[in-house]
């Protein structure tokens, strides 16, 4: 009897939009699987990844995203990429209103095991799933498929062989797909996690781009992440990592300096200064302006064309 994880009814939500081509992810450890459909919003696709499992989406048509920490995978139309859901839950959106056409062959410890211990040059997170224990979560940069790929996807929908040879058939291609995207040069090992780096990096600074954007009216932590595309508890980490800050803080930082630097024209009072960094409390305004500035907002100097 297979485990209570229902594949099925994750996709119930979509209608007939998924069937399964091959196999069983308990019993055969590997299990090829078709999706069509146009969600009318926002599609959570996370709830179909099975527990200790490494996925490999070959994504035709729509847009969807997998994120594990800072790591987040953007499969657009034509493309590839893998994910393994180890200890902690990856976050999966597809986008709305688009037609959504994919594969993804879901492959079990078991069968990992089987086929790819030993092997040299395997893509840093296909090294961790096979690790004993439970593997971290993870998710690849996924790759543009080119046309033999694109054919060799076309093929897994109709199978050129009689249904009693597709349980060596299905199996074998499962191996081929590895050969094709489990394995990178050595070299490219580090240059993945400069990569990852590289990615907190950019999205810290999209959130500090957002948070200037308007003072006044400031997202909530669950839209900066929603726009950074990770979660929330990776966004605050990551944030105060790379900044020495937490997002409040550095609001509050902002805030204030830009307080400072319409108080030194001269051309604002107190009250409309307040309201304009977003403060709707003049003695919560007063307050912090004090702690950071060491006087209160009404003295402090204007520019020296304007002193007496």
């Amino acid at each position: 009897m297979d485990p209570p994880h229902a594949e099925a009814a994750t996709w119930q939500a979509v209608g007939n939009g998924w069937r399964q081509l091959f196999g069983n992810f308990y019993r055969l450890g590997v299990s090829f699987e078709w999706h069509e459909f146009t969600p009318v919003r926002e599609f959570d696709w996370a709830p179909s990844f099975h527990p200790g499992s490494l996925e490999l989406c070959l994504n035709l048509t729509g847009s969807g995203t997998v994120t594990a920490g800072s790591m987040v995978g953007r499969f657009g139309p034509a493309t590839a990429g893998f994910y393994c859901q180890g200890r902690t839950p990856l976050q999966a959106v597809r986008t709305a209103r688009e037609a959504h056409r994919f594969i993804t062959v879901e492959l079990a410890p078991e069968f990992l095991t089987r086929q790819l211990t030993g092997a040299a040059e395997l893509h840093p997170l296909v090294i961790a799933a096979l690790a004993p224990g439970s593997p971290p979560s993870g998710v690849s940069e996924p790759v543009p498929l080119n046309a033999r790929q694109l054919e060799l996807v076309e093929s897994l929908r109709h199978p050129p062989v009689l249904t009693t040879a597709q349980t060596l058939w299905y199996p074998a291609k499962a191996v081929e797909l590895m050969g094709e995207f489990f394995f990178c040069p050595a070299e490219n090992t580090e240059l993945f996690c400069h990569r990852q780096q590289r990615v907190a990096r950019d999205r810290v600074e999209s959130v500090r781009a957002l948070l200037r954007r308007d003072l006044t009216r400031t997202p909530s932590l669950d839209d900066l992440a929603r726009q950074a595309g990770c979660s929330s508890f990776y966004l605050s980490r990551t944030f105060s990592k790379e900044t020495g800050q937490s997002i409040p803080q550095y609001l509050r930082q902002l805030r204030l300096e830009r307080a400072a630097e319409l108080l030194r024209t001269g051309r604002y009072n107190v009250t409309e200064v307040a309201l304009e960094v977003g403060y709707n409390s003049l003695s919560h305004f007063s307050q912090a302006f004090h702690q950071k500035f060491g006087c209160c907002p009404g003295l402090y100097p204007l520019p020296l064309a304007h002193r007496a």
